[in-house]
């Protein structure tokens, strides 16, 4: 979502830290830079105003300027004023005797279901509570129906649907039914329109008055730019929002609709749609967004990524055989389904520090992500016993593999090279699987979003200075080219005369 307004700002301070010592005219000069970059972006005038506004008196101060470093000072200076504009963590609040109820407000078409069952799912699975859904969305057809469907995916109750009641007695029923039935919280999906009006207004007042929620909760979506602050307002200004919800945050939007929401509303941003599917839902972190948006990368989140889609069990057996120095091509598939499930290379690379200033050279080569299931289904021809032992592959063994799975004998040939070339790295690394992850992540700047102790996934990783990264552009080099083709990474290393 961020991609425009990242490059922007990556082009404005490679300028200033290439030069030594900075005038104030220089700085001034990038100030007006990044204003017009956050114009585009679709940030709100007002807040770009004040950001500038925030961001000047600090910029152009004599410790900057006569600081050994005043590119990258000024970097950690816009960094800090775009924590602080995006505001502090809020998580859901359950502070409250139960059920604590939680009502969904939103225009038509912005999401607001589908982020319902979102958040019900992320309430049961990391909150362990009890929750209830309840549709009143009498508005719109078969709105209650969708909602009982996406319950019955997600394993959440939904409040049984009577024909002809009105928004609020739903409203009403539904936290009578939630205290009766023990739960511990009741979502309450509200009907939308397509464009804000009185009657919308008076219907969530009335909703609001009868079920008195502890959260309030606007769903937006991020697409609409501008738009989406203005609507944002107009509800602050009627209904007592406590936090909002943005949509389709994995899309092309220029990103200036969540920089400058919680500016506009006064209410924390609490969660980020980052996809269609029902488990596509992150909880917004300031710090870590305004490092990617920098383009220092989220080692943090990919981390997290790593540690909830990671069969930690299959993990530390590979890792086991590593250190023997094995490494089966079993093994291999293994890795290529872990990266599928973290968001294929594009999505791993992107969480990375450094591959900012790379994704031209990463663009130009057209990197496939069909490549790593053309490259699954080929080990998934073989049988165990070539898993185990690649080198029984001869020749008829390649033409009926590649017929199985659908690809050329050249492709058969190229997996199993990666994979020999892939077994003498992990020989050479000594340690693999989860710990080699840990060990590697730590080294290239755990400290990235904040460098907490993450659950399941790793001891305390170091804390880095952001502005003092390294190029990871440059580690590819220490790679073997073929290997570095077959992930689709460009080879940087000393070509041969």
């Amino acid at each position: 979502m961020f991609d425009t307004l990242s490059d922007r700002l990556g082009s404005i301070f490679d300028r200033l830290t290439r030069r030594g010592a900075l005038s104030e005219a220089q700085v001034e000069e990038a100030l007006g830079e990044i204003r017009t970059a956050l114009l585009e972006a679709d940030v709100a005038l007002p807040v770009v105003r004040s950001f500038i506004d925030q961001v000047r008196p600090v910029a152009v101060g004599a410790e900057v300027l006569k600081s050994v470093t005043p590119g990258q000072q000024v970097i950690k200076i816009v960094n800090d004023a775009l924590i602080d504009m995006l505001g502090a963590p809020a998580p859901l609040s359950f502070d409250a005797v139960p059920p604590v109820v939680m009502m969904m407000v939103g225009l038509q078409g912005s999401g607001k279901t589908t982020s319902t069952g979102k958040i019900a799912k992320f309430i049961t699975a990391n909150e362990k509570r009890k929750v209830l859904m309840a549709s009143l969305d009498t508005q719109r057809p078969a709105a209650m129906q969708q909602l009982a469907v996406l319950g019955e995916q997600i394993d959440v109750e939904t409040l049984p649907i009577v024909d002809g009641q009105s928004p609020v007695d739903i409203a009403k029923r539904a936290v009578q039914a939630g205290k009766l039935g023990g739960f511990d919280v009741v979502m309450l999906d509200t009907a939308g329109r397509t464009n804000i009006d009185e009657a919308l207004m008076a219907e969530m007042g009335a909703i609001e008055q009868a079920a008195a929620p502890t959260e309030t909760l606007l769903v937006a979506d991020s697409l609409t730019g501008q738009e989406a602050v203005t609507i944002a307002g107009q509800f602050a200004a009627r209904v007592s929002l406590s936090g909002i919800v943005l949509t389709r945050a994995d899309g092309d939007g220029r990103g200036g609709a969540a920089l400058s929401m919680r500016y506009v509303t006064g209410v924390p941003i609490k969660f980020l749609g980052v996809g269609e599917a029902i488990d596509k839902l992150e909880i917004f972190d300031p710090q870590r967004l305004a490092n990617r948006i920098l383009g220092m990368g989220d080692v943090v989140g990919l981390v997290e990524k790593a540690s909830e889609t990671m069969d930690a069990e299959k993990a530390e057996k590979i890792a086991a055989r590593m250190k023997k120095g094995q490494f089966t091509l079993e093994d291999m598939a293994e890795q290529l389904k872990q990266m599928q499930a973290m968001g294929g290379m594009s999505g791993v690379l992107g969480m990375l520090p450094g591959m900012g200033k790379m994704k031209k050279q990463l663009a130009a080569l057209n990197m496939d992500e069909r490549e790593l299931l053309r490259q699954a289904a080929i080990v998934s021809s073989m049988t165990l016993a070539e898993r185990d032992n690649p080198k029984m592959m001869n020749a008829s063994r390649k033409r009926r593999v590649a017929g199985g799975s659908g690809t050329s004998v050249q492709d058969v040939n190229k997996v199993l090279k990666m994979h020999r070339q892939m077994a003498d790295m992990m020989k050479k690394m000594g340690k693999g699987g989860l710990a080699g992850m840990a060990n590697m992540l730590g080294g290239l700047g755990g400290g990235m979003g904040g460098g907490g102790q993450i659950p399941g996934a790793m001891p305390q990783m170091p804390k880095l200075d952001p502005n003092n990264l390294p190029d990871l552009g440059k580690l590819s080099g220490d790679a073997p080219p073929d290997f570095l083709k077959g992930l689709g990474l460009p080879d940087n290393g000393p070509k041969k005369k």
